[in-house]
């Protein structure tokens, strides 16, 4: 068995390629990332690349047709992943999160590749507070990033049949320890405030509604899709990917920290602008179709994780939110010093 992981140097693809290596110990794994935080490892463990068979470093939107020879499956992990990056970069964000993803699907088919996965986002739902939404609820995105995920989950749809499956995992807000640790998620935020400070400062009013799910659960999912036989949801299918029990509002997050740690402060900022991204979300098809491969952690324990990995690190950094382990950060550092173009491509 063969699978290529594109994306695998971010914050999703350390978990996913040894979720692959523990249940496939003689699989080859192979990873295509351009390595833009590759050197930001966040843990004391054997790097994650270790249990790979090959990394390749390149640019999604200039992808080697030679390295889907023989390849069973491939994981869609590559993209411009936050909303501020989005926002300020549409065009390549756009480009890397879409376009190039629909480009190597379509690349994939053709090399014979048995079943691409996809990594999109509840964040398709934009506004929806009225009422958790389901797969075939209307989509609302917001921003760049969700866009680009609406986009592609379209342009992948005819592409799939009997001999290319494809699996489009609109999975919640992700959260927990990594061995590329990102602090631009609220719940990573809330627990790297409540060590570094004391105080857990929430930037909106606290009202909107986030789904969570841990990273490992992610890659749990991701490796699900790769098993599940085309009876068990189609050959194309777009499932929403967590937990009913992980909807919560943001304030609830920082209040279930403090719970945790009585010591920690909360702060709401009431004159916030309202923040229109707030939805809840349904998971009862993921629920149906992957009984076996549910959630295994649930808040407490991806809290706790958190504290004892930034308790590892003796992290103490109280400026983080203008650190390395913010992805606009390390973006806007690579453009200061003209490594990478404003296209986002790496400068030669």
């Amino acid at each position: 068995m063969k699978v290529l992981i594109t994306g695998n140097l971010g914050y999703v693809g350390p978990g996913v390629v040894r979720e692959f290596r523990k249940h496939y110990p003689d699989a080859e794994l192979i990873g295509f990332d351009t390595g833009y935080f590759s050197k930001y490892i966040t843990s004391d463990r054997i790097i994650p690349e270790s249990y790979l068979n090959m990394q390749v470093y390149g640019d999604v939107r200039n992808f080697p047709d030679h390295l889907l020879e023989g390849v069973d499956t491939v994981v869609s992990l590559a993209a411009i992943s936050n909303d501020p990056i989005g926002n300020k970069f549409e065009e390549p964000t756009l480009a890397i999160n879409y376009k190039a993803a629909v480009d190597i699907a379509k690349k994939a088919k053709k090399a014979g590749v048995k079943n691409y996965i996809y990594a999109s986002s509840c964040s398709v739902y934009g506004a929806a507070e009225d009422a958790p939404r389901t797969e075939s609820s209307e989509v609302n995105p917001l921003t760049a990033y969700a866009k680009s995920k609406v986009y592609t989950e379209n342009d992948l749809a005819p592409l799939a049949d009997k001999n290319f499956k494809i699996t489009c995992h609109r999975f919640a807000t992700a959260c927990g320890m990594s061995e590329r640790l990102r602090l631009d998620l609220v719940l990573n935020d809330f627990v790297t405030c409540a060590i570094t400070s004391g105080e857990i400062t929430i930037l909106s009013d606290g009202t909107p509604w986030r789904p969570l799910i841990n990273v490992l659960d992610m890659a749990r999912a991701i490796r699900w899709s790769h098993e599940r036989e085309a009876s068990n949801g189609g050959d194309f299918l777009v499932v929403n990917t967590g937990s009913d029990v992980w909807n919560y509002r943001v304030v609830e997050l920082a209040e279930k920290i403090k719970e945790l740690y009585p010591n920690v402060n909360v702060s709401v900022n009431k004159n916030a602008a309202p923040d229109k991204r707030s939805y809840r979300v349904d998971f009862g098809l993921f629920k149906k179709l992957a009984p076996e491969h549910q959630p295994a952690f649930d808040l407490t324990a991806s809290v706790k994780g958190l504290f004892d990995g930034l308790m590892m690190m003796e992290f103490k950094d109280k400026n983080f939110r203008n650190s390395h382990y913010m992805r606009l950060h390390v973006i806007t550092d690579l453009l200061e010093k003209n490594i990478i173009n404003d296209q986002l491509f790496v400068v030669v």
